[in-house]
């Protein structure tokens, strides 16, 4: 039986770079099924619309649309309905505009989507094309076009269970030049690199990540990415709790 796989992103249904994740899909399934928002969700995290009606809006047999959702909320009415009494096997979020490195994982709803993918009991990745922002914010989708087959297949064979999800991030070289496959940690910011910035209209303000926290750790995904030439790959966990912690605190703390 052929994998089921469900796509969802956070730029929205009708971005570049889904197109380019139905194509990856398809090499891998003839059983796709696309579920995303209605617009850009970037920054969205995993965050539901708890208390508010949703609307989903049918593209074609097996591409549908949610009216102001997250990718969050796009998964659940993927896998629990749009697609019946078989959810998908693997749930592919992305491929985004754009890279998701380090702490910025925990904002994304790029990797909201493979996260909850996982949740849900699917294999989840999400994909994303880095850019290098030196030269604009355009995209070069090559990296992406070229290895995501590749990259997706690779991550899905080694896959154990569902208790992670797999980031993976596409660098901005020639894809010709690209090293190969690297599995690497998130990088750990020193402080978060959100950050207020001001707009030119009075009294407005914008969060925005004017500069990368330094120092960076050159064994994890950032500079392995964009130094290096990787594609990196990085497993998370859906148990975030640390174990070490609870051994060291547990009788030490009371009321």
């Amino acid at each position: 039986m052929s994998l089921r796989i469900l796509i969802t992103n956070d730029d929205g249904v009708d971005a570049p770079g889904i197109a380019i994740m139905a194509d990856i899909a398809r090499a891998l399934s003839d059983d796709v099924w696309i579920v995303a928002p209605d617009g850009n969700q970037s920054g969205a995290g995993h965050r539901f619309t708890l208390g508010h009606e949703l609307t989903i809006d049918q593209r074609d047999a097996r591409t549908f649309s949610v009216v102001g959702g997250s990718p969050a909320d796009c998964v659940v009415a993927g896998m629990t309905h749009l697609l019946g009494d078989r959810p998908a096997d693997v749930v592919l979020s992305g491929v985004n505009a754009g890279q998701n490195l380090g702490d910025i994982i925990n904002c994304s709803g790029t990797a909201a989507g493979a996260r909850e993918g996982s949740m849900q009991g699917a294999i989840g990745i999400a994909m994303s094309q880095g850019i290098n922002y030196e030269h604009g914010r355009n995209v070069d989708w090559s990296n992406a076009r070229q290895h995501g087959v590749a990259a997706a297949r690779a991550v899905i064979e080694a896959a154990e269970g569902r208790d992670h999800y797999y980031n993976i991030n596409f660098p901005f070289c020639d894809p010709a030049t690209t090293k190969g496959i690297a599995v690497v940690p998130h990088q750990r910011f020193s402080r978060s690199p959100f950050r207020y910035y001001p707009s030119d209209n009075a009294g407005k303000f914008f969060v925005a990540i004017p500069e990368t926290p330094l120092p960076l750790d050159p064994e994890a995904d950032f500079e392995v990415m964009r130094r290096d030439g990787f594609v990196t790959v990085t497993p998370m966990r859906l148990q975030q709790t640390d174990m070490r912690v609870v051994e060291r605190l547990a009788g030490k703390l009371s009321l």
